[in-house]
């Protein structure tokens, strides 16, 4: 009995010491487990980051500041209170250098965060109490800052679309009637646009080989040589110009992403043919969406300022401006004539203009054809205002011509967005008249103020550069002018 009663004690206390040993071993890794997992950062509730993964930057604050906190539970053990100190050098030395890396932001996103800054500053530059801290009036615009509705925006627009904008022109199509243009006649804009985009040394420092880099892209087709090789003379069929617009905006967008991605917010066409319009109907979104550079700019059959922009129509008389126009004579020139005008019988204000006027007064020269011996550019050199009405459509050439000549302009239109008025305040050279008054029309130009009529002289010398077209282009000339119009219609474009 006694030595049974031995064996159990025996065993009792081998099971109790074996329970302390396990415990003992239990409660060590506990608590060494319990150093490694929680650490309270500036008197926050513990976060328990040992199963999360975080970057080591964050690690190394959350470590630091513990440390400076003196957070370790036990003085008791020394070694694990030292071990724990070794730890966080380990961490510090590990992070000095390293950073979080920032995600990377798309292309897209690169180019409309561009345009945002751009967007920024053009305002602060529109809205600055003291706008010579931006620019020189006197430098940038002699004698003439009043003609733009905003010096300081215009200015300050003009300069980033110069440091940004770029342009992707499509490959797509074969000449004449992609790729190429009209350069010596009534549509000479449209040419010289397209020759100037593609291959002019200006053009090129706009143009991008990257579609992924453009801001914009351009259909370069020509609506004048379309009517040339597609329309059947006097059918007035303009099914063909449709069907070709319709197909090539099919093909560049079945080739690439960019039209669908935006249906063609971002795309632009550029058109100086009456029948523009009519042919960007080929694709519903390229006449709804897309950004149509348009001579015919008239407001009532579905021109939208807002998107579009008005293209001035230029004559080229073989490829050249009249010599005569290039050089307009000195201001104090006598000019005899109050006002002039000569131009075929067609739409429908010519026939009212030249009802009430035609060869009836003197000093208002009125012809429906010249008579033999008379120069149109010598008439408009020797008159104060020259007469502009609409044709069968709201432009003409001879708003340009005016300019050049150095004779105030008379717009008899409606529904017209006259070019660049977006920059421009066309009330400061030239003068609108009602097509009811035209009946009153020498009335009307004889009640300007010889001092207003000198300062309307004065600020078509400052618009005229805005209006001439160059070889190679010069800035702010008709062609830069172009671009802009295009580009601040794309900053106010935001894409998702």
């Amino acid at each position: 009995m006694e030595s049974l009663s031995f064996h159990v004690q025996y065993s009792s206390a081998s099971v109790l010491l074996s329970l302390c040993i396990a415990s003992i071993i239990a409660l060590s890794m506990i608590c060494g487990h319990h150093f490694d997992r929680s650490v309270r950062i500036s008197g926050a509730e513990v976060y328990q980051y040992g199963p999360v993964s975080i970057p080591l930057v964050e690690v190394r604050g959350k470590v630091i500041a513990a440390s400076d906190h003196h957070l370790i539970s036990s003085n008791a053990n020394r070694s694990s209170d030292l071990h724990r100190h070794l730890h966080i050098n380990e961490l510090v030395n590990q992070t000095v250098l390293r950073k979080i890396p920032k995600p990377k932001a798309s292309r897209e996103q690169e180019l409309e965060q561009g345009l945002a800054r751009a967007r920024a500053s053009i305002r602060r530059a529109g809205w600055s109490p003291n706008r010579s801290s931006t620019f020189d009036d006197d430098v940038l615009f002699p004698g003439g800052s009043v003609v733009y509705r905003n010096p300081g925006a215009f200015y300050q627009s003009y300069l980033e679309m110069e440091k940004k904008f770029k342009v992707y022109v499509y490959t797509e199509g074969d000449p004449p009637m992609t790729h190429d243009g009209p350069c010596k006649d009534i549509y000479s804009i449209e040419g010289r646009f397209i020759h100037e985009m593609e291959n002019g040394a200006v053009g090129r420092r706009f143009k991008t080989k990257s579609p992924k880099r453009a801001h914009v892209y351009f259909m370069p087709f020509s609506v004048t040589w379309m009517v040339k090789y597609l329309y059947k003379p006097f059918t007035y069929n303009l099914t063909p110009l449709r069907d070709f617009v319709a197909d090539y905006v099919r093909v560049i967008s079945t080739r690439h992403p960019f039209w669908n991605r935006t249906r063609g917010a971002d795309h632009f066409m550029l058109a100086c043919h009456d029948w523009g319009p009519h042919a960007s109907a080929g694709n519903q979104f390229l006449y709804n969406t897309s950004i149509r550079v348009l001579c015919n700019a008239n407001t009532s059959e579905g021109f939208n300022p807002q998107k579009d922009v008005s293209l001035p129509e230029i004559y080229l008389y073989g490829g050249n401006v009249p010599s005569k126009l290039i050089s307009p004579p000195p201001p104090q020139t006598p000019r005899p004539y109050l006002g002039f005008f000569a131009g075929g019988l067609h739409g429908p204000i010519r026939p009212i203009l030249l009802a009430h006027w035609k060869t009836r007064d003197e000093d208002l020269r009125v012809y429906e054809y010249l008579p033999e011996g008379q120069d149109y550019a010598s008439m408009m050199l020797k008159s104060r205002f020259c007469l502009c009405p609409s044709g069968h459509e709201v432009a003409s050439p001879r708003i340009v011509e005016a300019i050049y000549a150095e004779c105030v302009p008379v717009i008899l239109s409606e529904h017209y967005a006259l070019p660049f008025s977006d920059v421009l305040r066309w009330e400061a050279f030239s003068v609108r008249v009602e097509v009811s008054e035209i009946w009153r029309l020498k009335e009307v130009l004889m009640a300007v103020p010889e001092e207003k009529y000198r300062w309307l002289v004065e600020n078509l010398r400052v618009v005229r550069k805005h209006f001439e077209l160059n070889q190679p282009a010069e800035r702010f000339d008709v062609f830069h002018m172009i671009l802009h119009s295009v580009w601040l219609r794309r900053i106010n474009l935001r894409l998702a």
